[in-house]
């Protein structure tokens, strides 16, 4: 199992230990990683708003050098997926589209012949949850998980169509296949509000706010997600969005990785937890680690 490594911006950034701890798990896993070191930001979604072409040929880019050494890419971003997987369904079907967009590039030239699949689609489908029960040496028994999708990993489904965007269930059935119980809340499907804390930062603390509280007064433990901009949003911006709220919110954030990383047996202190903002002191602890 091989793949051309997109590891996105927030991994090589705010959020380096969602890379360190991606790859200590594709070793233990046995899935082999090939950095895209020449790779480029996808858009976020934002770059497209300003200038539509300059994100496709951002992604075509990307596209060229895993089609040079023949390989798939596998993403760690929910965000990167989502745009990603449209770039790529609209340079592969568009007419006169991909040619227009190869025009634009100084080097590398892309022939539509990859696909985009995230860590979280991998390990359900390519490596198989089976696969992965059996891999589970530390069971992450007596933890309430409460997962996180966002908005690019589900939507639009369209483009994406591995998981309902309403009801979806790969998060959930990888919590428990580690041990762990998931737990149901509205909010796991909702915006993290990235984006629009970059203009609206009050309306941002407040959708942080509500994610948060929804999945404690459900009982979780901690929330994972799959995506670094989520987990930013979620774990930098919660103490700020709790004074607004007058809650305390204390809620460990956890990368999709380091939750599969524990279970597997690799140590806390090897996947990166000292940096998280939002302590996972309280997770760890049941953890007895």
């Amino acid at each position: 199992m091989r793949f051309a490594y997109y590891p996105g911006c927030a991994s090589k950034g705010a959020c380096p230990e969602l890379n360190q701890s991606t790859r200590l798990v594709t070793e233990k896993l046995g899935i082999e990683i090939v950095e895209l070191v020449k790779s480029s930001c996808c858009g976020a979604g934002v770059i497209g708003e300003a200038d539509p072409d300059l994100q496709l040929a951002l992604n075509a880019r990307t596209f060229s050098q895993a089609e040079e050494i023949g390989l798939d890419i596998m993403t760690i971003c929910g965000t990167g997926q989502g745009i990603m997987s449209t770039s790529n369904k609209r340079l592969k079907e568009e007419e006169g589209l991909l040619p227009r967009i190869n025009g634009m590039l100084k080097e590398g030239q892309y022939n539509g012949r990859i696909d985009v699949k995230h860590l979280l689609w991998i390990l359900v489908k390519d490596f198989g949850l089976e696969r992965l029960r059996e891999r589970v040496v530390r069971p992450l028994s007596g933890i309430r998980v409460a997962p996180f999708y966002g908005c690019y990993i589900l939507r639009p489904s369209s483009v994406l169509g591995f998981d309902d965007p309403e009801k979806p269930n790969s998060l959930e059935s990888i919590i428990s296949i580690l041990g762990a119980e998931p737990i149901d809340y509205v909010g796991k499907t909702k915006c993290c509000g990235f984006p629009v804390v970059l203009e609206k930062e009050d309306i941002a603390l407040g959708m942080v706010s509500a994610n948060i509280l929804e999945a404690k007064d459900a009982g979780a433990d901690c929330m994972v997600t799959p995506c670094p901009l989520c987990h930013m949003n979620l774990d930098i911006y919660q103490q700020k969005a709790g004074a607004r709220a007058g809650k305390r919110l204390s809620m460990p954030i956890i990368h999709l990785p380091q939750l599969v990383g524990l279970a597997i047996g690799i140590e806390p202190r090897e996947l990166g937890f000292s940096r998280h903002l939002a302590s996972p002191a309280s997770l760890l602890d049941k953890l007895g680690e």
